[in-house]
Formats: C-alpha cells, structure tokens, sequence
C-alpha cells in the first residue's frame, strides 16, 4: 500500500520564509536571496518525505503568498489597476496583488473555507484576457527532478478556482463565473503539456468546493470541465483532491463520474459520513486516496483506529488502489515536533506536528501492507491511554459550572438603544467616534523586551518599566492625533490568542508551533488540552495602568471565547461547545473585573466567530446558537453603563448578520474596505441594525496608506445606509503589523476625515 500527502507547510520550521520575505519586502535582501530560501525549503522538505517513505510526494504546494493567488499568477489574471503588460509575472506584480503598493491598493484577501489560513480572492469578468503567465508549477516539478524526486504536481482545480472567485469591480454581481470555464481551461491544458513533457506521471486537482452546498449547475460544471480536459490529461494518472468535510450524495456521483480521473482524495476526519458513500459503491479500478491522517490538528493520530478503517477499505476498494493520505494540506499544522524543547514529555507524547504526521501516514501503509512496526503503533497506544487517562485533563468544578449554563440564554437585562443612551450620558461621545482596533505596531525594540523577559534575561521590575513606557508612547500619540477611544497598544502580547492562553489553565504552549495565516503572517496557536479555568485577573493591571494615564474612555481588550477556540488547536475528547463554553466563563471573570476597575469600555474580540462556521448550511443554525450564546456569557453581568465592543475579522459576514446581531454587542468593529464594503449592502437590502458600528475605513494588511479624501468617501457611503449616531470610524483590524510611519500618516488622515464629515454634517442641520 502506498502512502500521500495532499500539501506540506511552506515557512520552515522555524519561520525561515516568513523572515526572506520581509527582508525582500523591506528592500534588505535581493529577489535571488529570497528565491534561495524558497528552493533550500522546498528541497528539505522533498526529501524529508522521500526519505520518511512517502510515495506520493507534492509539488507546487509550496507558495511566497497564496495558493490561489499562484493559480490567479497561472492564468495572467490580473486586475488591470496593477498594470502588468504580459509575460511571466515577476514579484513586483505579485505582491502588489497580495498587499497593494503605494498607489493602488491589494486584492481582496479572505478566510480559505473554515480554517483560520487567508487567500486573495481572484478578481474576474467577461473582459479577462487569460493567459500562461507563470510556469511555476512546471518549474518546481523540474527542480524536484533534478534532486531525484519525482513528485505529483498540485493545482487548484479549475472550477474551485472560479467558484471561489468574485466580479470584478464594474461587473454584474450576476455575472456567471462558471462561465469562464471555456476560456480558463486551454492554460490548464498548456500546463498539462508542459508537465507530460517534463516526465509527470500523476497530477492533483484540488478542488475542495466539492463539499459545499452546490447546486446541480454548479456540480455540472465539474463534469464539464473534466470531460473537456481529458484528452489532455491522457496518460497522466489523475487525482481529485477534496477536503474540510463531507461530500453530499450528489457531489459524491459527480466526483466518481469524472472523465479522465484515475483516483479520488477524501477526508475521512472531518468527513465522517463520507466513508459510508464509498461503502454503498466505489467505481471498480479507481484509487482511493483515504485521509486518515489529520491535517488541521496536532493531536497523534490513533492507529490502531486508523488501520481499521484503512482495513474496511481495502476490501471495498482493493488492496493495490487504497494509499494513506491526510485529511487536508498540511499547511494549517506546526511544522515538527522536534523543535518543541520546553513541552513536557506527558503533553508531548500525545502530539503529532507535520513532520511527524508525514511518518504516521508511512507507517499505516507499511502496516496495511502487512509490515506493521509493532513497536511504534505500542508506543502510539500508549500515548493514547495517558491522554485518556491523565488527571491534568479534567477538572470537576469547570465542568459543573459550564453544566450549570444550561436552561439559560445569558442576555443583558437591558436593551441595546437604552444601553446606548446610559453609555453616552456617562461617556459624552462625539458623533463618528474614532478609535482603532487595538493593538499597535510592535516594534524590533518591544519584541526584544518580551524575548528577554520570556528567557529570565531581564527582571520583572525592567519588564513592566518598558511595557509601561510602549503604553504611554501609544496613549500619548493617540492623543495627539485626538483619537475619541483610546487602546493601549497591547505592548505586552504577542499574539492576542496566545497571551490569554498562557494565564488560562488547560493550555499548553509551543516554542516553535507556527502556522502561516497570510502571506508571511504567522501565528502560534496554543494547545488546548485539557479543562480551561482563569486562575487569576490576565489583563486589569495593564488596563488600569493605561486608562490612568488618559481622560478619555480606554478600552479593556479581550479575546473572545469562539476566537480563543477556533485559533487553538483544540481537544479533539470533547464536543468544541463544550471547550467554548468552558473558556467564556473564564473571559465572563476578566470582564467583571475589568468593570470593577474602572474600565467603562471593554472589547471582546471576536475575530473568528465566522470562520468556524460549518461549511454546509444545515449545520450553520446549531454552531451559530452555541457561539453567539458564549459570547453573551461573557458580558451578561455588566451594568448598562459598560459598553461592550466585539470585532470581526477578514471574512463574509453578510449571510450571518442576524447572528451578529443577537450577540448583543453594544459596539462592532467589523472589516469592510477591502471587501468593496461588501458589508454595506445588507444594510442597503434593508436590515435594521441599532448598536454601534465601525466598518473598517481602511484597510491595515497593506502598506498603502490612504488619503482623508478616499476614508472621507468610504465614511459618506456608510453614512448613506447607517445612521450618524451608531457609525465608529476605525480601521479594518489591528495595527501590529504595520510600522509606525505607516500608521500615524494613516490615523491622521482617518481623524481628519471624521472631522471633516462632522463639520459637513453640522453645517448641514
């Protein structure tokens, strides 16, 4: 039995990409400097899983930005805005796609289905003038060659590319993008060619819409497309990847229907139905490419579980057409467990990073092939025990309480208009307050402070001094900007998830657990492992120093339970409600404290509540009511008087809104500039929203810095469908990303462009 990998982690084990491409971006380091970095990575990790065994090894997996953005580089589909004139697409026009430049701003970036990864979403309409434009995907199956690989090389599939695409700016939002289907598919076919011609033997489509909710339309177009490729695809073993969860009947007889395709990837973790599908009937002759590996979590996998199911299998589908795979790309993991020296070896023995997962799918082929080592699936089975039973994982009393939340919706006594008013007699805000998301740059000095603090370097005492002084730095410019609600800046986090999961019990952390979220943007995600309680206050000294030093209202700033839940990696023991309801009585502690100190303005953000959404709608209304229902826990017992903020992130909020609205927030902050303010059009369709609300004015993933003109006419349009007295101007998410000299230009011109539309509105009365 063979084994596959469906996609592998790009930055390097410890970042390694991440850092290439800054230094490129801050002009320090030339295009051939980072284009060896690129090809050191991808040769270690060729040979990492030719040498682990792995016989079905991935190319073109690998990416300086996106995947899809790779795939939009393929096809020479670029918005006109970045003036490319042809030919192969070089990195100047790349990355201004993906992160805009000083005149033109990026391409819209979104969630990449329900994981917390970004892509840039693909600009397209009648007037495209597709074309062969990058090589990429020939050239990294040649360059794996000629290191003695032979490799499968991986596209997105040509109708996920147009599903997960959007109108350009000036198209019809009816414009059908299925049907550029026809003009897409003679670059696949080029590719094809060029990669027959270099020796491939298999290639993978991944095309994961194929779990969604598709129409028959929609399920057509895969078998179009597929019909119209195969002549080109002859000769070449063809795989169909698909992933993140189950396939619906119907997009189970498309998939096995396909002309031309030789063998089909199926997520058999997260698609826990979809094993039933292939017991009712798998097309003889065909390969099944089981993922029983998982992909999106850290936790060693169960073999013995999974060489069942491998076994089931193999009398369905044959013992020669079964491989072991993962469930998913696995991108959305950390990258090797051997770089963790600070976990204890109980914790540790119960995880499985990328580079141990490639060894776990090895390792159940050979044992389904009848070369079982005995002693690596004991040592598994005994890791699995220790989990189940050790005592650091359950505590009594969390779960009596979080048992006891039952029977009760946890709403404010009050409603949001008449909570509104008590907050702005106590508050006296102007109208189009102005405020930022929270955090503010962070700085090479700052990171240094908490890197020595971390490693005992320098005294508790010098710690608070400099995070102090990075306070009154941040307080300080924002009042010289004449910011209406203040932040502290966050000085003293690294990561908004990781810093509450350091002083919460039940999770574990990483020193090297990284996972890229966009482009170089990488985050740490704790390990949740066990039952989660606060055993102390975590942010109220920060807090309350801050607010000491200002008049105006400062902002407590939380993360909230569904985004703490859906940027960790998660126990995989109990149902995820469960955990989160655990971990919003733990923030429901931070927030009465917080109340009690004197903080009147407090952010819970909830910046992932719409990625977790389940991917098929039938499952939307049953996540929605156990997220939204923690996230009211968490402030339900605050006065009136204590505005409550919530802010969201990168996605598409629309289809949740009345969610959104039941949250109860008094406050949401919320994306908007890079969507084409997406977001406005539900409140132009009629919906009624009475909290107040930030849709970003600018957005802060990309250099750019835009003018008080351009903030000024994103605020009208707002103030077109919201009412005066509910619209924040803000930006789109927090500012530690950027440098300060692109933030205070860009503030500045924020602030003045809400002064400006109060002198009009003024005048106007």
């Amino acid at each position: 039995m063979a084994s596959h990998i469906v996609g592998y982690p790009r930055m390097g084990p410890k970042r390694e990409l991440k850092f290439a491409l800054e230094s490129f971006w801050d002009k320090k380091s030339s295009a051939e400097d980072l284009q060896k970095v690129a090809a050191d990575l991808r040769s270690a990790i060729w040979k990492q899983m030719a040498d682990a065994g792995i016989k079905y090894i991935p190319s073109n997996t690998f990416s300086y930005y996106d995947q899809v953005l790779d795939a939009t580089s393929m096809l020479g589909a670029v918005p006109p805005r970045y003036g490319w004139n042809g030919g192969e697409i070089g990195f100047d026009t790349y990355f201004s796609m993906a992160r805009g430049n000083a005149s033109v701003p990026a391409m819209e970036m979104t969630k990449w289905f329900d994981t917390n990864y970004h892509f840039i979403v693909p600009e397209l309409g009648p007037d495209v003038n597709f074309s062969y434009a990058s090589h990429k995907a020939v050239d990294e199956y040649k360059e794996a060659k000629s290191l003695g690989v032979d490799t499968v090389p991986v596209l997105v599939g040509p109708v996920s590319y147009l599903l997960l695409s959007k109108p350009a700016k000036g198209v019809e939002k009816t414009f059908s993008l299925l049907s550029l289907l026809p003009k897409i598919l003679p670059i696949y076919k080029e590719v094809i060619s060029e990669l027959k011609a270099a020796g491939a033997s298999w290639i993978q489509f991944d095309e994961p819409t194929l779990v969604l909710d598709l129409d028959s339309h929609q399920l057509q177009a895969f078998t179009s497309a597929y019909a119209d490729l195969e002549s080109a695809l002859s000769g070449l073993n063809v795989l169909i990847e698909t992933y993140f969860a189950d396939l619906t009947t119907k997009a189970y007889k498309t998939l096995v229907g396909l002309k031309g395709v030789t063998a089909y990837g199926l997520d058999l973790v997260r698609g826990t139905q979809t094993i039933d599908l292939v017991k009712a009937g798998f097309p003889e002759g065909k390969y099944l490419f089981a993922g029983v590996v998982d992909g999106r979590n850290i936790w060693a996998n169960d073999l013995a579980s999974s060489l069942s199911t491998l076994q089931q299998l193999e009398a369905i589908v044959g013992k020669d057409k079964l491989v072991a795979s993962t469930s998913c790309s696995l991108l959305h993991t950390a990258v090797d467990l051997v770089n963790e020296t600070k976990l204890d070896d109980e914790i540790k023995s119960w995880l499985a990073f990328a580079a141990q997962k490639v060894v776990e799918v090895n390792a159940l082929a050979k044992a389904l092939a009848g070369q079982k080592d005995e002693a690596f699936f004991a040592a598994n089975a005994a890791a699995q025990a220790s989990r189940k039973s050790s005592p650091r994982v359950t505590n009594e009393a969390v779960q009596k309480a979080a048992a006891a939340l039952k029977g009760s919706d946890h709403r404010r006594a009050t409603n949001v208009s008449a909570r509104l008013d008590a907050q702005q007699k106590k508050l006296n805000l102007p109208v189009l307050l102005t405020t930022t998301i929270g955090s503010f740059p962070q700085t090479l000095e700052l990171r240094r402070v908490r890197r020595e603090f971390k490693a005992n370097k320098i005294s508790e005492e010098d710690y608070v001094k400099a995070i102090k002084e990075e306070i009154k730095k941040v307080v300080d410019l924002q009042e010289e900007l004449d910011i209406d609600v203040l932040v502290h800046g966050e000085p003293e986090r690294n990561d908004m998830v990781e810093y509450f999961g350091e002083q919460l019990s039940g999770f574990a952390f990483t020193v090297n657990g990284w996972v890229q979220s966009y482009g170089s943007r990488c985050v740490k995600p704790p390990i949740i492992y066990g039952d989660v309680s606060r055993p102390k206050p975590m942010t109220v000294f920060w807090s309350s120093t801050a607010q000491s030093m200002t008049q105006r209202p400062m902002k407590g700033m939380l993360t909230g339970p569904v985004t703490i839940l859906n940027w960790s990696f998660v126990r995989n023991d109990q149902p995820r409600f469960e955990t989160c309801y655990q971990i919003a009585l733990a923030i429901k502690d931070e927030v009465e404290d917080l109340e009690k100190a004197g903080i009147n303005v407090i952010q819970i953000d909830e910046a992932a509540l719409r990625e977790g959404l389940p991917l098929r709608k039938s499952e939307h209304g049953f996540y929605l009511k156990w997220a939204v229902h923690s996230f009211r826990i968490t402030n339900c017992g605050v006065q009136d008087t204590t505005q409550i903020h919530t802010h969201m992130c990168y996605s598409n909020f629309n289809d949740i809104i009345h969610s959104i609205i039941d949250m109860d927030a008094d406050v949401i902050t919320i994306e908007n500039s890079r969507s084409d303010e997406k977001l406005l059009s539900v409140f132009r369709e009629g919906v009624k929203y009475g909290a107040g609300i930030g849709p970003g004015v600018y957005d802060i993933h990309s250099p750019r810095i835009p003018s008080t003109e351009e903030i000024a006419d994103r605020i009208d349009k707002m103030l077109a469908v919201l009412e005066t007295n509910i619209l924040w101007v803000n930006p789109d998410c927090g500012l530690k990303t950027r440098k300060y000299a692109e933030v205070k230009p860009a503030l500045n011109n924020m602030v003045a462009a809400a002064k400006l539309l109060r002198t009009q509105l003024a005048s106007a009365k």
